[in-house]
């Protein structure tokens, strides 16, 4: 004869079996459900590349601004678009806002032409800007110093005669 704690035992084992066969009953039954999603079919588009034009500002010639995109294609769904950009406005604008040169020390003044040059070479350009690889810029000399003789500055430095003390 069965003691009762022993009944009690197997009814608890009977049911946490039911509840686990249950479980996997209803897992399977979910994931059977789910419908495999094929792979998308990546398509070749016969659109062509984006063509940027130069980036125009809002206001005045630097900051924030906006360029136009086209591109070509009989099945793009999209042939232009605009898109956001900015000129930093510590770019030397005269060789183009979108480019950056990195520069030499300026060189020795020509005194034929009173000016004196330097070589920048590129540094970086903005959205695949037309720029030139080196650019060279004038500017002129400034005010011409003469030397000083020598006992002037003395004259500064002690403008009054010392005197002496009795």
């Amino acid at each position: 004869m069965q003691t009762p704690q022993y009944l009690q035992q197997r009814r608890k084992f009977a049911a946490a079996f039911l509840a686990f066969i249950f479980i996997l009953a209803v897992v399977d039954t979910a994931e059977a459900g789910k419908k495999e999603k094929p792979e998308k079919k990546v398509k070749k588009s016969d659109c062509g590349e984006w063509q940027w034009s130069v980036c125009v500002p809002t206001s005045g010639d630097c900051g924030l601004g906006t360029r136009e995109g086209t591109r070509t294609g009989a099945e793009c769904k999209q042939t232009m678009k605009t898109q956001r950009c900015k000129i930093p406005c510590n770019w030397k604008k005269q060789f183009g806002a979108e480019c950056k040169y990195q520069f030499q020390a300026w060189g020795e003044c020509d005194l034929n032409t009173a000016l004196k040059t330097r070589t920048g070479s590129l540094k970086r350009a903005l959205h695949n800007a037309d720029c030139q690889k080196t650019v060279t810029i004038s500017k002129p000399c400034g005010k011409l110093t003469k030397s000083k003789p020598q006992g002037s500055e003395n004259k500064k430095k002690y403008p009054q005669k010392l005197r002496r003390i009795d």
